[in-house]
């Protein structure tokens, strides 16, 4: 047995695509806190540019309220600031009493619509001169989506298992070792045990690691948080075995990898942002196991404990389904049926 478990390490450490399946959620979920961390505030913000001695300074200060302001020297360097693709700067010159807006036309609709209402809130500045102005903090740009991104790759962490499972049984296919373990002292339980350990672990590890990178959670929510790993990359890992023994090559079994892949992290992203309200359409996503976990990791993060063993209890049952099918598919269950009749 133990044996057979390094000998399943080693073809891991000779597999860089298994290698950077396992670090690549892990590096996906660093890069997400960095982004999580930068200040994108200043994208929101209205940028003009004016000409030197051509505009009050009082008017400079009232522009100063709602964005920066840059000064030119003269009026090429002006137009030639306000031409640049690579900005978004409005212009404003003086005309009459008021002010005039000049723009490139390659801005954004809504720097067109900021360009086009100034004018007329110059005109009306007077009128809010008693008016208290409170500004608020801008809320972070990616707190929205970053626990989604974060949960997305947390499952495609899970989905290691799957991958290291098939990819080691078609290249044993390939190589005649398939051909060996069938004449090897080894039991049905024992080779099924072998080839489903090691992608489980390190689909588990990988989780893990993500996980410990990408969250903060109580002592309590971080049990919750393992057991979800626990329970998603076993039955990723089961997903391995069926792609393995169903695959004739390895191009084959890429494409399959693929396929269950974005079945894995599309069903269960499509149930949170489009049919969480249909109770049909949810129950029937349930049917893919990533589902239950991604569910499971949105429930944790946002403090419903309640539905997370709910989660647990969908996924245990997706491990024993998936195992007995797999044992009845392979021939296993055949066995077991004729002993029973031998017995009887």
């Amino acid at each position: 047995m133990m044996k057979g478990l390094i000998y399943q390490l080693k073809s891991v450490r000779r597999d860089k695509f298994c290698i950077m399946s396992f670090l690549l959620p892990v590096i996906t979920a660093i890069a997400l806190n960095i982004a999580g961390s930068v200040d994108l505030s200043s994208l929101g913000e209205y940028y003009f540019c004016v000409i030197d001695g051509k505009v009050p300074a009082e008017t400079q200060k009232w522009l100063a309220g709602y964005g920066d302001v840059a000064v030119c020297g003269t009026r090429e360097e002006w137009l030639s600031a306000i031409n640049d693709p690579s900005t978004n700067l409005i212009g404003v010159e003086m005309e009459g009493g008021g002010i005039k807006t000049i723009l490139s036309g390659d801005e954004l609709k809504i720097w067109q619509q900021a360009a086009a209402t100034l004018p007329t809130l110059y005109e009306q500045r007077k009128m809010w001169d008693g008016i208290r102005i409170q500004t608020l903090d801008q809320p972070d740009v990616l707190k929205g989506f970053g626990y989604i991104f974060m949960a997305m790759t947390l499952v495609a962490a899970m989905f290691m298992g799957c991958t290291f499972n098939a990819m080691n049984i078609i290249s044993e296919k390939e190589e005649g070792v398939a051909l060996i373990n069938e004449i090897l002292p080894m039991t049905s339980g024992q080779y099924v045990f072998q080839k489903i350990f090691i992608g489980f672990a390190f689909g588990t590890l990988s989780a893990a690691a993500t996980a410990a990178v990408g969250f903060r959670l109580s002592p309590a929510g971080a049990a919750a948080m393992f057991a979800l790993t626990v329970l998603s990359s076993l039955t990723a890992a089961l997903a391995g075995l069926f792609i393995g023994r169903i695959s004739d090559g390895l191009m084959v079994g890429v494409v399959y990898i693929k396929v269950i892949m974005i079945v894995f992290i599309g069903v269960p992203l499509l149930k949170y942002l489009a049919v969480s309200g249909n109770e049909t359409l949810s129950y029937i996503c349930y049917l893919v196991p990533s589902s239950a976990a991604f569910e499971g990791i949105m429930d944790l993060v946002s403090g419903n404990t309640a539905g997370v063993g709910r989660d647990m209890a969908i996924l245990a049952v997706h491990c024993v389904f998936w195992f007995l099918l797999y044992l009845l598919t392979a021939g296993y269950g055949k066995r077991i049926i004729e002993k029973c009749r031998y017995r009887f």
